[in-house]
């Protein structure tokens, strides 16, 4: 069976706009608020076609998001293939989820996302993190239902499947 190429750049585009609002300046005191953009869209084309969005875009989009933030190499790429990870083992049960399920459900990837990348700055002897280092998932939560209803959209319109 030929799998279909149809909206790979819909799809590509929706994960540089991910990465352009990850690196967006923010003001000092929201920059902990930021939403992780790219792990929240991996998350839903993750749930919506697993079959094309896996474990290796998720590496890649890691080691860019590594090389944009001037992160330890891999750090990234090893959260976000956990969250891939999770979520295509999991995407049937979170497509049958209300969307407010379904993002407690992205807040706990999340949260197991920044979990992993604490453990890799503990292991180092780099870790500087207070409370607010939890804040992009807590953010990324509120900002799923809408973040689903464009991209499902978006999704629909251009017939990705």
């Amino acid at each position: 069976m030929k799998k279909s190429k149809k909206g790979n750049g819909i799809i590509a585009m929706s994960f540089i706009i991910a990465i352009m609002l990850t690196a967006l300046p923010l003001p000092d005191w929201a920059v902990n608020w930021r939403p992780d953009w790219v792990a929240v869209v991996l998350i839903y084309w993750c749930m919506a076609v697993p079959d094309r969005i896996g474990i290796f875009i998720a590496w890649f989009l890691g080691l860019l998001l590594d090389v944009q933030q001037g992160n330890i190499l891999g750090q990234n790429a090893l959260s976000m293939t956990l969250i891939a990870f999770l979520t295509i083992n999991s995407y049937q049960r979170m497509r049958a989820y209300p969307l407010l399920q379904q993002a407690v459900l992205v807040c706990f990837y999340l949260l197991l996302y920044k979990l992993v990348m604490l453990l890799i700055l503990v292991y180092l002897g780099l870790n500087k993190s207070d409370w607010t280092y939890w804040m992009p998932a807590i953010t990324s939560m509120l900002l799923w239902p809408w973040l689903f209803i464009i991209l499902r959209d978006v999704r629909r319109k251009h017939r990705i499947s």
